[in-house]
């Protein structure tokens, strides 16, 4: 590949939360841009995590080297700084630099009681949700930031669920889960401000509504036949796979002037249209539009103007 078939050559990556869903689509389409990537979470080959799937780190490294670029995966709990410090001392030791953060780390989706009000909803696994979606994202920029800073121009990307204006404006099912996705946002803001001497920019970045592995089983389909479950839920029309918001995290890492988004809340679908990139099937769905537009307000489903 030519350098700017690969214009991330060079680069190291630590994607935090790569097992599966968002953050294994990030780091494959950072390797395929030609970056070294960390792949880091709980699942390893015969030792899942309590999440119980069947995915893994090592699979994610794997698929990050067969796009391009060089897959590391490290085994890492997110929740223990012991072993976020001896993952970063490892980049560190390895690499001398760290230029892309992706944190992605959450795995609380399990914990979530659906439209529960806070004295109903379990007291421990609300808080412990609340420990995997903010405390993990801390302690990894506690660590992950001392060595980003050594080098100019690195870019943090905090990974949630909902655009700023609609977490603002909407309930996110629970109250832990609202507030899980509303922190990353003011985290990105708040690296903006401790990065800002530094040369970096920080952002929070959401998919729309993601066909990940899990979402696939529960709707009890594949990526290859998707479209299956629209007969049930017609909505489902506007979802996108993994690797589109990947394409969003690669195209900012890329982009020399992408100081200019630095504390704001992006979409995929937004970045597609400032970018040009596509999903995999050459679509660009701009899911948030699309909910606030078409979903939200009850309106029958086609996303006819918004893929």
């Amino acid at each position: 590949m030519t350098s700017a078939e690969r214009p991330l050559a060079g680069r190291v990556a630590l994607v935090a939360g790569a097992t599966r869903g968002a953050g294994r689509g990030i780091a494959v389409e950072l390797g395929a841009a030609g970056a070294t990537v960390y792949a880091t979470g709980r699942s390893r080959r015969g030792a899942p995590s309590e999440y119980g799937r069947a995915e893994t780190i090592e699979d994610t490294a794997d698929l990050v080297t067969a796009a391009g670029g060089t897959g590391i995966a490290v085994p890492t709990d997110h929740l223990v700084p012991e072993q976020v410090k001896a993952l970063v001392d490892r980049i560190d030791a390895e690499q001398g630099r760290l230029d892309i953060l992706v944190n992605d780390v959450f795995g609380g989706d399990p914990l979530t009681e659906w439209d529960t009000p806070v004295w109903k909803h379990s007291l421990d696994d609300g808080l412990h949700l609340l420990h995997l979606a903010v405390d993990t994202h801390i302690v990894t920029a506690h660590f992950a930031l001392a060595l980003m800073v050594r080098t100019p121009g690195g870019l943090v990307v905090e990974v949630t669920d909902g655009t700023a204006a609609y977490n603002a404006d909407n309930y996110r099912i629970t109250v832990y889960y609202d507030l899980a996705k509303v922190a990353p946002i003011r985290l990105a803001r708040s690296w903006a401000h401790e990065l800002r001497d530094h040369g970096a920019t920080s952002v929070a970045i959401t998919p729309g509504w993601l066909r990940s592995e899990n979402m696939l089983d529960q709707f009890g389909v594949t990526e290859e036949n998707w479209r299956d479950a629209c007969e049930k839920v017609p909505h489902f029309a506007i979802s996108e796979t993994p690797r589109f918001v990947g394409r969003a995290v690669a195209a900012l890492a890329t982009d020399p002037d992408r100081h200019r988004w630095n504390g704001q809340s992006l979409s995929s679908g937004g970045l597609a249209a400032e970018y040009g990139f596509t999903d995999l099937d050459g679509s660009s769905p701009d899911a948030w539009r699309y909910l606030v537009e078409v979903q939200d307000p009850g309106k029958p489903a086609d996303v006819t103007g918004y893929r």
